[in-house]
């Protein structure tokens, strides 16, 4: 992390938060996505005969299963929008657009994609619109590149289908990633600093003098600015903890392992943090730890235990 200009003790950081994300299908959705590869757009009925694009398995007011799909028209009508005047990394366009809710002929409910525009001053509700298909379709929600703007009237009514297609879709993989800058304020940057020098510092209340490990700037108890710096641990208790059994992409951890909740010492929050040095199965509630450093880190890089007795579970019992 890099100084902020104007406020030295202040750090930032760019991040990245990204993982696949992957689903099965059930017959509604797969005949959805599907169909968007044939270049049809399909709808669910309810029972009081709304159709909904994009369609869902359960009636949102009933809560009953719903599987009666209806093919609606490719054109619609613009209900509201926002323009979006610089696309970011993987977005449908990469020249502005607006992103826009989309209710097509023939349903009750707007779809949200994107809108092909020339600028804001080309976007109204109320505006017809019809879509534009990719080139190439897989049976995803991107099979409608986006839509354009369209001069034509209102396509006739909903269409029973059958939601039969050859070779349908039933499973996708999206990927989800979220690009930002996280600065951590007065606090927290503190907090860090201090880590570079192999130190955790908190934070104490004034009012009901816990002290925050990592510190949050203000007591979530008392709503009061915690400003008194002070020093905890190194060691700490396990006060509880979880065994994981999926290895992470690009995580040199073999599994199983375990992340836990440790209450360091003088401490009156407990922080998480992967355990080591003991076998997964042999971790406990109780188990006194101590932070294990790589050279260069500028945090710890797991616990481990100390060797001492387990600590009695009512010193610890306020912060399970």
């Amino acid at each position: 992390m890099t100084p902020t200009s104007g406020t030295p003790e202040a750090l930032s950081a760019p991040l990245v938060v990204e993982f696949p994300f992957t689903r099965s299908l059930g017959p509604v959705q797969s005949a959805f996505l599907t169909g968007l590869r044939e270049r049809t757009v399909l709808g669910v009925r309810t029972a009081d005969g709304r159709v909904l694009v994009p369609p869902v398995e359960y009636d949102p007011v009933t809560a009953e299963e719903i599987r009666d799909l209806a093919e609606v028209g490719t054109t619609g009508t613009v209900t509201t929008w926002a323009w979006n005047p610089a696309p970011r990394r993987d977005q449908p366009l990469d020249t502005p657009f607006a992103w826009v809710l989309v209710r097509l002929d023939g349903a009750d409910t707007a779809l949200l994609h994107v809108l092909d525009a020339a600028g804001p001053d080309a976007v109204r509700a109320g505006m017809r619109v019809r879509v534009r298909w990719a080139r190439e379709r897989t049976g995803a929600i991107t099979d409608i590149a986006c839509f354009e703007p369209y001069e034509g009237g209102e396509a006739s009514e909903p269409v029973p289908h059958t939601g039969e297609f050859a070779d349908p879709v039933t499973g996708i993989t999206t990927p989800a990633r979220l690009d930002y800058t996280y600065a951590p304020g007065r606090a927290q940057s503190r907090y860090l600093a201090a880590l570079a020098e192999r130190r955790t510092v908190g934070e104490r209340c004034p009012s009901c003098r816990k002290v925050y490990v990592p510190p949050r700037g203000a007591c979530p108890t008392c709503g009061v600015a915690t400003r008194d710096q002070v020093e905890v641990g190194p060691d700490g208790t396990v006060t509880t903890f979880c065994i994981v059994n999926i290895k992470a992409k690009n995580l040199d951890i073999e599994v199983p392992y375990v992340y836990a909740h440790i209450a360091l010492d003088g401490a009156d929050l407990a922080l998480h943090a992967r355990i080591g040095g003991i076998p997964y199965d042999q971790v406990r509630m109780g188990l006194r730890v101590r932070p294990v450093w790589r050279d260069g880190s500028r945090f710890p890089d797991h616990y481990r235990p100390t060797g001492e007795p387990d600590a009695d579970y009512d010193s610890y019992k306020g912060l399970v």
